[in-house]
């Protein structure tokens, strides 16, 4: 007899690894964005922005914040070990992030089947909103954790 595993199980299960696949997502790691927090269905990130991340007004370019709230959602989704791939995002981009202030990101799943999940993302500097994103992802049938037969 096979015991299934839902999906809270496989997260406490294969934490450390599943924490370990996300925090070195290369693209996030390449920008110096920092995995603070990972739940079932939840992350939060952190990133500092330097001079090579500001657009030609002299803040935070839309793709740094955009990027930001991308990898939360993608850790939140994944935070199960087993593929989610984005299909959807909208993005409001609401103030300006400025170069050295600490942005912050997290993500909160609002609802989840076999197939779709969907995410409420914000991005806040220190002392307010900066951008907020809905997003959905496409729950593979694989997962990228070892499962016991």
């Amino acid at each position: 007899m096979t015991i299934q595993l839902d999906d809270q199980d496989i997260h406490k299960l294969h934490y450390d690894q599943i924490k370990q696949v996300l925090k070195d997502e290369p693209f996030a790691s390449f920008l110096g964005m920092k995995l603070t927090k990972l739940g079932p269905g939840t992350a939060e990130a952190e990133l500092i922005p330097d001079d090579r991340m500001l657009n030609s007004h002299g803040t935070v370019h839309g793709a740094i914040i955009f990027s930001l709230a991308d990898y939360v959602f993608a850790a939140a989704s994944n935070s199960y070990g087993k593929i989610a791939v984005g299909v959807t995002t909208n993005v409001n981009f609401i103030s300006a992030g400025k170069r050295g202030e600490t942005l912050t990101a997290n993500a909160k799943e609002i609802k989840k089947n076999h197939k779709l999940a969907w995410y409420k993302i914000e991005v806040l500097n220190e002392k307010e909103l900066i951008a907020t994103m809905e997003a959905m992802v496409y729950r593979k049938n694989h997962y990228f954790v070892q499962q016991d037969e």
